[in-house]
């Protein structure tokens, strides 16, 4: 049974560095706009906002997140929207002190869950530690898109493991999220680790099919924060190749992706 502590801790690590981003912003600076379309940075911090609500109702309150995935079915296309539109219209302080507050609960209620506990989701039912990976692929790949508007550069750190490991067994579902059939054939995966030296690898070492690379440039594709075509991955084999023009570390319906670099956004 995995322990979801350490996964918790760097949950914990990956918000506060975010925190810190965006704590002494300006008003004028929260309406930045970000790579994703029509969001500012206000959006991404309301965005992450609701998603640890929504991920503290299901852990605490099942019924309640039965009733968040009756809102989702009914506008599929824009209950995500309408959140971040929703939680961007508060004042940036109130905004702030709202996400410190719905993190810090989600973090408490994890740590306090029953061994062996699972969740409901919008994708697959998870366990502790998968439900806080979930969200720290989140606050990274959002915490991406604010860096990206503010000019700033985030160094990688060894964070990464985790949502590589969670775009590895996202595999299957990427497949199905785009109504394809996945591989029966299991995948070798081989990732540099941030800084070099150590090699994070998932499969058989003998398997036909192989994804090599920067880990980094692994969550990237897997979060759809960069194209294919800017990255250092390498495909060995067609069905290896097929699902790095799909892959997807996060739960609902695949997204539109970012161009390529030059092609505008």
């Amino acid at each position: 049974m995995s322990d979801p502590t350490p996964v918790i801790d760097d949950l914990r690590e990956e918000s506060e560095e975010l925190d810190a981003l965006v704590a002494r912003l300006s008003p004028e600076e929260w309406r930045l706009a970000t790579p994703a379309p029509r969001w500012t940075i206000a959006h991404q911090i309301a965005h992450l906002t609701w998603t640890d609500r929504a991920a503290l109702l299901a852990v605490t309150d099942e019924k309640g997140f039965a009733g968040l995935v009756e809102q989702a079915l009914a506008a599929p296309d824009r209950y995500v929207d309408d959140g971040a539109d929703e939680g961007a219209r508060q004042p940036p302080a109130e905004l702030l002190a709202t996400w410190r507050e719905g993190r810090a609960a989600l973090g408490e209620a994890l740590r306090d869950s029953a061994p062996g506990a699972r969740f409901p989701w919008y994708g697959p039912p998870m366990a502790a530690a998968s439900m806080a990976t979930a969200r720290l692929m989140e606050t990274w790949a959002h915490g991406l898109d604010v860096a990206d508007a503010l000019g700033v550069t985030r160094p990688p750190t060894g964070r990464l493991r985790h949502i590589a490991r969670i775009g590895v067994r996202a595999r299957d579902f990427a497949h199905a999220a785009h109504g394809l059939t996945p591989p029966a054939e299991p995948f070798r995966v081989e990732l540099t680790a941030p800084g070099g030296g150590d090699l994070w690898t998932y499969g058989p070492e003998d398997a036909r099919q192989r994804v090599t690379g920067p880990a980094l440039d692994f969550c990237l594709l897997a979060t759809q924060r960069a194209h294919r075509a800017d990255l250092a991955l390498r495909a060995e084999g067609p069905d290896a190749d097929r699902w790095l023009d799909i892959a997807q570390a996060f739960a609902g319906p695949p997204g539109a992706g970012r161009p390529p670099r030059g092609a505008g956004r």
